[in-house]
């Protein structure tokens, strides 16, 4: 700690190292802090250190607190950005605690499931199908409304829970063999431009038609292009793709037979009344 005048709010200041052993933080998170335009240090001396006053230790309680609610960041410095006022904190975290609801809702919706799966197992019983699938449709809630927007999974999630567990099922079946027949296709050596591969891709696209609420059903080319792409990643990067395709191979080869197959999509009449 250094102090420069006989002003103690104006000449108290803290180093890097300090200021992140007093609030218990890592110096990597102050310097990340900085980077993002966060938390500015008052000033950065002549040996390159940063040097931080009275007015940035308050800033900074202000972000760790709301960072304990689990607030992005981007959030946190919408909120501390603007004139300070009760209401504008307020407003922040009472939608911050809206999403975290929806969250736990979510959560809670496949912890039944699970519970009830394994409660039915250990009896040797049959699970409910209706009660295994409310649970497993509903793991990507967070994420759809993030994307797309509450509208989106409300109109999805309708279309799914209204229909019968034989409809439920019979669906299934497609959406299984779907993948099956990628697995199938890279295993048989096909290339990603080849006739065979391009074909499947548009059933592929063709079937996200059917779901409401998505940029395929609204037939709007530019956000579905947006969602096939974001889908083809996660065929790559998450397990539980890998497995529903069989293989990390095929999910891989599935990803990049969309990505391709996408490029060449054109612009529907859709689009051309929206721009």
């Amino acid at each position: 700690m250094r102090t420069t005048s006989t002003s103690w709010r104006q000449s108290v200041e803290w180093t890097v190292h300090e200021l992140a052993e007093r609030a218990g933080i890592s110096g990597r998170t102050l310097r990340h802090y900085h980077q993002i335009g966060l938390l500015e240090p008052d000033r950065v001396g002549s040996n390159g250190y940063r040097y931080y006053g009275p007015d940035a230790v308050s800033r900074l309680q202000r972000i760790l607190l709301l960072r304990e609610t689990g607030m992005p960041l981007a959030d946190i410095a919408d909120v501390l950005d603007v004139p300070t006022t009760p209401e504008v904190e307020v407003q922040a975290l009472t939608g911050h605690l809206e999403h975290l609801a929806r969250e736990r809702d979510s959560l809670n919706r496949r912890i039944n499931a699970v519970e009830h799966t394994l409660s039915m197992r250990r009896q040797g019983r049959e699970p409910r199908m209706d009660v295994m699938l409310e649970g497993f449709n509903d793991r990507y809630e967070v994420e759809v409304v993030e994307r797309w927007g509450r509208d989106a999974f409300d109109a999805s999630n309708q279309w799914w829970h209204g229909k019968s567990v034989q409809q439920q099922k019979a669906w299934k079946v497609r959406a299984d063999a779907l993948l099956t027949r990628w697995r199938v296709i890279q295993q048989e050596g096909h290339e990603l431009d080849s006739a065979i591969a391009q074909e499947h891709a548009a059933v592929h696209v063709e079937w996200f038609k059917e779901i409401p609420g998505t940029p395929t059903h609204a037939g709007d080319t530019a956000k579905s292009v947006d969602m096939i792409r974001g889908l083809a990643d996660q065929y790559e990067t998450n397990p539980d793709f890998h497995v529903a395709f069989g293989t990390p191979e095929a999910a891989s080869f599935a990803a990049n037979a969309l990505r391709l197959h996408v490029r060449g999509l054109k612009p529907s009449p859709a689009d051309d009344l929206r721009g």
